[in-house]
């Protein structure tokens, strides 16, 4: 009996290794979303520079593997054991080993909500390749969220690759037909497309960006069609009760703009997983 057949056979084993898994790709995504943006911006830097005929700098290597993990303090090395999920950030009291400065507590929550978020897909699909895919998703999606909600940005390395994944995965009929995912990327696509074209010719301005766009698509491409009315309907709902609380908190104000690519990740990650079940019971209320 192979590996496989015995985590499949023991869903405990299941559970363990999706949390464990989960904890481990939180800490490449606090990579990720810190250096990502940066990435893009020297990208962009050096095509400008390229197309303008000015000489470009020298940089030392900064991608996702190098430079070294380091404190952005005092810029001393991050040992092996200092970069453990969640446990170095407890055994060193959130601070510098070396500087004290204080670590942000977002590297662990980050961690930490991987792992649940993962765990949960796990104990939902139970053990099975659909679980697996369902998880590649939802990695995808905090990091998109995050990096969105920071830089207002939705990289198209991010999410067309994840959009072609969902169309795969569909190939096989993991999550629904392909014919229903095809269509939900193009319905996805078209829908947010139009609505801003609408908000554009009424009142002259952009309501929101392309990349928003391409996140329902690719949500789409995942859950299919089926999912785009309830993924807009609890991204609009979510989204006006966070912007209505960070104004009265006065951490924003009125008219200023704001992510819509987070609450479209929440949204769509929910209907992914319980749509089917939300629109039933909405409908039997509906009925009684």
């Amino acid at each position: 009996m192979n590996a496989w057949a015995v985590i499949v056979d023991h869903p405990p084993f299941f559970y363990a290794l999706a949390a464990v898994l989960g904890l481990l790709v939180g800490s490449f995504l606090n990579v990720l979303v810190y250096r990502l943006p940066l990435m893009l911006e020297r990208q962009w830097q050096r095509e400008a520079q390229e197309v303008l005929g000015l000489p470009q700098a020298e940089h030392e290597r900064f991608d996702l593997c190098l430079p070294a993990s380091r404190c952005p303090h005092c810029q001393r090395p991050i040992r092996a054991w200092e970069n453990i999920p969640v446990l170095s950030y407890l055994a060193l009291r959130g601070r510098c080993s070396g500087c004290k400065a204080r670590i942000s507590a977002r590297y662990p929550l980050v961690e930490l909500a991987s792992a649940l978020l993962s765990l949960l897909v796990a104990w939902h699909f139970g053990p099975g390749v659909e679980a697996l895919a369902v998880m590649l998703l939802t990695w995808g999606l905090i990091g998109l969220s995050l990096i969105d909600a920071e830089h207002q940005l939705l990289p198209d390395v991010l999410v067309l690759p994840l959009l072609w994944l969902g169309l795969v995965v569909n190939a096989f009929g993991l999550l629904v037909p392909l014919a229903d995912a095809v269509w939900g990327a193009v319905a996805g696509y078209l829908s947010l497309w139009t609505v801003y074209w609408v908000f554009k010719l009424v009142t002259g301005k952009e309501g929101m960006g392309f990349g928003d766009f391409k996140l329902l698509a690719m949500l789409g491409a995942w859950g299919g069609w089926q999912i785009l009315p309830l993924t807009l309907m609890l991204a609009s709902l979510v989204g006006a009760l966070i912007g209505l609380t960070l104004v009265r908190l006065k951490r924003t104000q009125m008219g200023a703009a704001l992510p819509f690519g987070p609450y479209l990740a929440i949204a769509g990650w929910i209907a992914v997983l319980w749509g089917d079940e939300i629109v039933a019971s909405y409908l039997q209320l509906l009925g009684t």
